[in-house]
């Protein structure tokens, strides 16, 4: 499925600017060897036809051969804590029980009556059977036949009931996955170093602080691009340029179906225009609302005599969370404090790494329609000394409301939400401008771009050994 040259070096196309790399040297710890480790894969120049995003024929190939064969996120683990509660993971047509079972394992069975085909759930619980409402056939929550008023006049039931098809099911960090290949490789394979890389970070002892689903008017793809490239910061969130990096963003393959960025904060974009002076960029984080900025409050203004920006709030941010959770952050470095260390594994899913409460995202198709999507955002904060909080309750956007809307029911800040927001004006945009290009082809930078060649790549890929093996 590779189609790309991996290479150990730093890419020779990169913006000339201070590189990730780099601004790791000024660290005031010790850098772990996975934020210093580039991979760079040369996948082309090449152009991706508009009917990628557009074509309900392209669109049929993603539902036959992409989503049924890779490893989604269908929940977290602390959703599902005791004997018999389920959630309902849909995609595509995929309807999945994802049930806890006695001995603590889970289960992902296909919610589709054998006998009719009716849905058996609609939303989450907690059931130790489930009914078919039609005609009420009856399965355990670990896929078993339970009762069947109608058997006798099922000569092709002879042996019995059967149980309930099953999705394969595996976990990490918390997370719970499905996946309806038998065939497909293990998710510890798929996930490679990554399991390794965030290990120190344990997101498995992580709860849901904040939950939001935003319906968004734009192709998945295009919706999980948007949060593949930074240099889109300059023009859609200047207010955070005094305070971040983005064209000189890092970006690696870190296996066949991993790929990150690291950029930098408390270090300027390099398009900023204009020196900034530490404590400028301390305050400036602090006024436009920077992910940061509930945690460290006005603790980060007095930055000590030879001590930066990054450095200073890095130490704040240890002391916060070391208050907030008994933990001992000394060990960690600044980049892993404060920086965005995103995570993607493909097709749809990113992994905020760090040591701070992470933002996580997943995309995927709203339904069956090619032309709108749904956006998951979670920010997990480490559990504290008293305990497992209940994960926060989901609260959902529709199409045309926005995060901002949702603050105040979700807990989302309002930095946080006004990017989020930025990003969603540019997608309905590109979603109507691809109808309108002249030339039927979109075009991916070399470097900056990397990760979303990567996307499509992998995405073709599948779809001509679908078709082939067919």
């Amino acid at each position: 499925m590779t189609s790309y040259t991996p290479t150990r070096r730093p890419r020779a196309d990169r913006h000339p600017a201070i590189s990730y790399d780099e601004i790791l040297d000024s660290d005031s710890r010790l850098v772990p060897a996975s934020l210093r480790e580039q991979d760079t894969p040369l996948i082309g120049s090449g152009s991706v036809p508009v009917s990628n995003y557009l074509d309900p024929a392209y669109f049929a190939d993603e539902v036959k051969y992409l989503w049924p064969r890779v490893w989604q996120v269908a929940c977290r683990e602390e959703e599902i804590p005791n004997t018999a509660d389920f959630v309902l993971y849909e995609n595509v047509g995929l309807s999945l029980i994802v049930s806890r079972q006695s001995d603590g394992s889970i289960k992902a069975l296909h919610n589709s009556c054998l006998h009719r085909g009716r849905r058996l759930v609609n939303e989450g619980g907690c059931k130790a059977r489930f009914t078919c409402p039609y005609h009420g056939l009856t399965w355990r929550n670990d896929g078993a036949a339970h009762a069947n008023p109608i058997a006798f006049d099922f000569p092709q039931w002879s042996q019995g009931t059967p149980p309930l098809p099953e999705a394969r099911v595996e976990t990490w960090g918390g997370w719970v996955f499905v996946n309806c290949d038998p065939g497909a490789p293990s998710l510890a394979s798929v996930l490679g170093p990554m399991v390794d890389h965030f290990s120190p970070w344990q997101p498995e002892q992580r709860y849901i602080a904040v939950h939001v689903r935003k319906t968004v008017a734009a192709n998945w793809k295009l919706t999980a691009e948007a949060f593949m490239e930074s240099h889109h910061a300059p023009t859609t969130h200047p207010q955070i340029l005094p305070y971040m990096t983005d064209v000189n963003s890092q970006y690696d393959a870190i296996c066949e179906l991993v790929t990150r960025q690291f950029s930098a904060q408390l270090i300027p974009s390099p398009l900023s225009g204009r020196a900034y002076s530490e404590e400028e960029i301390v305050t400036t984080m602090l006024g436009v609302g920077s992910r940061l900025k509930g945690a460290v409050g006005e603790a980060a203004l007095a930055i000590p005599e030879g001590s930066t920006a990054r450095q200073h709030v890095s130490q704040v941010m240890r002391g916060i969370l070391n208050a907030e959770d008994g933990q001992d952050y000394a060990g960690f470095c600044d980049a892993e404090m404060v920086d965005a260390l995103l995570y993607n594994l493909f097709p749809h899913m990113s992994f905020w790494g760090g040591a701070m409460p992470s933002l996580n995202y997943v995309w995927r198709p709203n339904g069956m329609d090619p032309a709108t999507s749904i956006m998951d955002v979670y920010m997990l904060r480490r559990v504290p000394p008293s305990g497992r909080p209940k994960p926060a309750v989901r609260v959902d956007v529709p199409v045309d409301e926005t995060f901002a809307s949702a603050c105040e029911r979700s807990g989302m800040s309002a930095g946080l939400a006004k990017v989020l927001d930025q990003d969603m004006t540019n997608l309905p945009q590109v979603q109507q401008g691809l109808h309108a290009s002249a030339t039927g082809m979109v075009q991916f930078s070399a470097y900056t771009e990397m990760r979303l060649r990567h996307l499509h790549a992998h995405i073709d890929a599948l779809i001509a050994d679908g078709k082939a093996r067919a």
